[in-house]
């Protein structure tokens, strides 16, 4: 009985803390945080809706392939010889679960124009290496796609590495060039929209999309859904963005040839991130960065994704922010380093304290009417009220997106596998939103202090903002991917399979025949 007379005591103590002005202004904070998500979500889902309504309107009109373009006549002969030529480059390393299909996807494109694939690897010696090897056996009759070695890098990720060396070997008359991560699945028009944007507006300096996570059950793949649903607000703007996912980015080639503001120098001089690094560049140069309301992407998660994985995966995702080319774009990190992580746990402290009222109200009959009163005079219901009531409309906001972006990519891929939203398990969500806030500031503080990082078993050591040195330990490295948990080394023999969009693509659109550079 004294035991529980103690704790009653401490956990009355504790509500009563946590009525105090300050407690009172977090909690209240917390509310703020929750309902700005869901308004933010709120207009993504205005702007995904309205693409979705055009397509209905287009599809009632006897567009049948509105999934493809809005206007049909741009499907015409005459039409689709003028389109431009784009190249798009692939950095692979390692092969999992998911990649072939999402390979097949992106290079069975209904683009009408001259395109070219470069899947670029570090060695034949990827597994990665054989597995496209087998894919573009397979549709050799119908894509330009060659595999480039691109050897180890030495001043650069090898992500960056390999994405040079593909801007090398791309065809010389093409007018884009498209980045594609090996992790996201394209829909069969996504690569035609971005050239349709680009064509009509020369003023965007780099044109980027979103990945749409689809969990596989585990906490660890919840988390990667959660961790990245607040920046989605800021790739659904239907145009004009600050914000730039590297799995996406489609720029003009000749940028490249030129080097203009230093895009490849800026790259290949100690870049660690593709993406921060390129956003840095462009608003350092007051350049567009533009997001198309399609370019979303479907983004399967392994089924086996664990929560060490997770772990390792947000290390590297806050490790960026150690990285910068410019004295501006450093201070830039560390606002954002500072605002996400007072931010995240600012959104976690508050359900800590609404723990306590609760539990306090639990006790509050077993403790004696003066504790009773003094409970009851409290806020402590109130605010936890208040949490709750914001909680309810953020997850309704998040899943009302969540639903009509999977509309969309359905809409957008109708060969595909339907995408379904009855597969998300909204508790592990909220638990989901819990943990991976609680853990960001955790994971920003060590990076920032640790300077290094190990990114598919090459560890990168930062100076500077800039990689200073690499290190490779085949033999003390991890065999596979932390994130996609792919096969990092050796040789793995594919299976072949076929679709219906790979017919499509074979009988109307030829293209030149495969080789190895």
């Amino acid at each position: 009985m004294e035991a529980f007379e103690a704790f009653d005591s401490l956990l009355a103590a504790a509500s009563r803390a946590c009525c105090s002005p300050l407690a009172v202004f977090i909690q209240i904070q917390g509310c703020i945080i929750c309902l700005t998500l869901a308004v933010g979500w709120g207009f993504a889902a205005y702007v995904r809706n309205r693409v979705i309504q055009c397509m209905k309107l287009n599809i009632a009109n006897g567009n049948s392939f509105a999934f493809i373009c809005e206007e049909i006549n741009d499907l015409e002969h005459s039409a689709q010889l003028n389109l431009p030529r784009v190249s798009v480059i692939m950095p692979l390393k390692g092969f999992g679960e998911h990649n072939l299909q999402n390979w097949r996807t992106q290079i069975t494109s209904l683009y009408g124009g001259p395109l070219e694939f470069l899947f670029v690897v570090e060695s034949a010696e990827d597994p990665a290496y054989h597995a496209v090897s087998s894919l573009i056996l397979e549709f050799q009759e119908s894509v330009d796609a060659k595999i480039v070695i691109a050897g180890l890098s030495t001043t650069c990720s090898q992500k960056i590495h390999n994405q040079l060396v593909g801007v090398e070997r791309m065809h010389k008359d093409s007018k884009y060039v498209l980045f594609l991560d090996d992790d996201i699945r394209l829909h069969p028009g996504s690569i035609g929209a971005l050239t349709t944007e680009m064509e009509k507006n020369p003023e965007i300096f780099i044109q980027t999309g979103y990945p749409l996570d689809l969990p596989s059950g585990s906490l660890g793949s919840y988390c990667i859904y959660e961790y990245h649903m607040p920046c989605s607000m800021g790739f659904a703007t239907g145009g004009k963005t600050f914000f730039l996912w590297g799995g996406c980015m489609m720029m003009h080639a000749q940028d490249f040839r030129n080097d203009l503001y230093g895009v490849v120098s800026g790259l290949q001089d100690g870049g660690y991130s593709d993406d921060m690094t390129l956003a840095a560049i462009a608003g350092q140069h007051n350049r567009l960065i533009w997001s198309p309301p399609v370019a979303v992407f479907p983004h399967p998660l392994a089924s086996d994704l664990s929560f060490p994985r997770y772990w390792n995966y947000l290390r590297k995702q806050t490790f960026v922010l150690e990285s910068y080319i410019s004295k501006v774009n450093w201070l830039m990190n560390r606002a954002l380093f500072a605002t996400h992580c007072y931010l995240s746990w600012g959104f976690v402290w508050p359900y800590v304290m609404a723990l306590i009222h609760l539990a306090a109200f639990v006790r509050a009959p077993f403790c004696g009417s003066t504790y009773s009163e003094a409970f009851s005079s409290s806020c402590g219901l109130s605010l936890a009220s208040c949490l709750l009531i914001s909680t309810v409309i953020e997850l309704l906001s998040m899943w009302n997106l969540t639903k009509l972006e999977i509309q969309l990519c359905n809409m957008l891929s109708p060969e595909e596998p339907t995408v379904s939203l009855g597969s998300y398990n909204w508790g592990l969500v909220f638990l989901a939103m819990l943990v991976d806030n609680f853990l960001y500031p955790i994971s920003a503080i060590r990076s920032r202090f640790s300077q290094s990082i190990n990114w598919s078993g090459v560890r990168y050591y930062l100076e500077k903002g800039k990689i200073s040195k690499i290190e490779r330990s085949i033999a003390n490295g991890p065999s596979y991917s932390d994130l996609a948990w792919k096969r990092l080394y050796g040789k793995r023999q594919i299976h072949r399979s076929t679709s219906f969009i790979s017919y499509l693509s074979r009988k109307y659109y030829p293209l030149a025949p495969t080789k190895e550079v």
